[in-house]
């Protein structure tokens, strides 16, 4: 042992103190750097924010696939896009296969929605608007007739069709929930309302974890320091001038490394060296999975936005003609005790064509209430309950996966960030301090 105390000495007395008691502070500094620097890439800015290059389109479809992925690249343009709002689409898309689906069918959102208030609230909102209805859709139609039919015939079948408004309703909510599986596709939604609002994305990772992204950059300065120890005597020991840079690197991968691994492994409580460890975002999935039902009930699968869906989506068209062919048989219905005569007396054509634009003009009608917004806020309430329930029991290894799936291919770009940035510390220490024993 006497041969390791005298090294120990020697190394002592030629040491540069100041020089080697820096490392570890500027390793902490940028780790601090890397750690902050790297949120702000992950959620700023909300739109990409750069400059278009000519050819640059075109050039990025030879480009090696990681490059492809760098925000805005594809896009023919040169800047940058928060990762987390970049792939905000593909988080929409892996929440619904990994979480959502698992959260409910169309059905069940659609059945705590409670299709019974709905058509009651329909009702309330459409049953002014008939006689409107009924005026101009006779007055296309059939004009001379309606005009020569005296005021209290007209009124009567007005109130007709009113006294049948409950039934005609009931039709059109039962209907959407016999087949709400087909016109309603949850992923389509939020796929798209993720595209659209990438910001919406970046509120479910800040309202939960503001605390633990805070608690990352903080720890960046730890581990940049103590990562920095080791650095410290190496550089002391070899003293070549390219050291401090290549292990600047290393430090700036392994720090922002450590950081994502923070938040989100391990999935499970787990001891290491029996120091209990347990993924930051994990500790939380019960507040988490209140915030991301609140954010998913209010602004994702909403009453408004399904009724929006389910007219103006893909199935649009579908669900129109739907509705429409279930709700002939009640208007028909409606003509009451006078039907067979109506048709004789205006021919069976021109009663069915009739029909037909009452049931076609209904159908917009007697779902715009689907676009009351303090309505819908009341119903999204038990949608709520049901997606905080549901996420409250998934798996932490699914919950991890649906948190960090809009960011876990993007990774490589934090830790190379991270990479340069060490790098750029340890050509920093090197002009400010010199070559160790130089």
């Amino acid at each position: 042992m006497d041969w390791l105390l005298e090294w120990v000495r020697d190394w002592a007395s030629h040491v540069h103190w100041v020089h080697f008691l820096t490392i570890p502070v500027f390793t902490g500094v940028v780790g601090w750097l890397i750690n902050w620097s790297g949120l702000w890439m992950l959620f700023s800015p909300v739109r990409f924010r750069g400059v278009t290059i000519p050819g640059m389109r075109e050039l990025a479809s030879v480009l090696p696939r990681k490059v492809q992925e760098v925000p805005g690249v594809l896009q023919g343009g040169i800047g940058w896009q928060g990762i987390v709002p970049a792939r905000a689409a593909k988080m929409g898309s892996i929440a619904v296969d990994k979480a959502i689906a698992k959260l409910g069918t169309p059905a069940e959102f659609y059945q705590q929605l409670e299709p019974e208030k709905i058509a009651e609230h329909i009702v309330t909102v459409f049953r002014p608007e008939l006689p409107q209805l009924v005026d101009e859709v006779m007055r296309r139609e059939h004009p001379r007739l309606w005009r020569d039919l005296p005021r209290p015939v007209r009124q009567a079948v007005i109130d007709r069709v009113q006294a049948q408004l409950p039934s005609v309703v009931g039709n059109v909510t039962h209907e959407i929930g016999v087949h709400i599986d087909q016109i309603l596709d949850p992923k389509i939604m939020v796929i798209d309302h993720f595209r659209e609002n990438p910001s919406l994305v970046v509120r479910i990772f800040r309202d939960f974890g503001q605390r633990e992204l805070n608690l990352m950059v903080t720890f960046g300065f730890v581990f940049g320091f103590l990562l920095g120890i080791p650095v410290a005597f190496i550089d002391s020991i070899f003293g070549l001038w390219w050291a401090l840079p290549v292990m600047g690197v290393i430090v700036g991968w392994i720090t922002n490394a450590l950081g994502m691994w923070l938040i989100f492994e391990p999935p499970e409580p787990k001891r290491i060296l029996g120091i209990p460890v347990h993924g930051l975002f994990l500790r939380r999935q019960e507040q988490a999975a209140e915030v991301y039902a609140r954010i998913i009930a209010e602004d994702v699968i909403t009453l408004e936005r399904i009724g929006d869906f389910i007219l103006e989506g893909p199935s649009g068209d579908r669900t129109r003609q739907m509705l429409a062919t279930a709700l002939r048989p009640a208007i028909e219905k409606a003509a009451g005790p006078a039907r067979a005569a109506v048709r004789v007396a205006m021919g069976p054509a021109r009663f069915d064509t009739i029909r037909d634009s009452v049931a076609e003009e209904a159908v917009s009608r007697t779902l715009t209430p689907f676009k009351d917004p303090e309505f819908s806020r009341q119903q999204s309430e038990k949608i709520r309950v049901l997606i905080a329930r549901r996420t409250k029991e998934l798996p932490p290894r699914d919950f991890v996966e649906m948190m960090r799936s809009a960011i876990k291919e993007d990774e490589w770009m934090l830790y190379a960030h991270g990479a340069i940035m060490g790098l750029a510390g340890g050509f920093l220490h090197l002009w400010i301090f010199g070559v160790s024993g130089g």
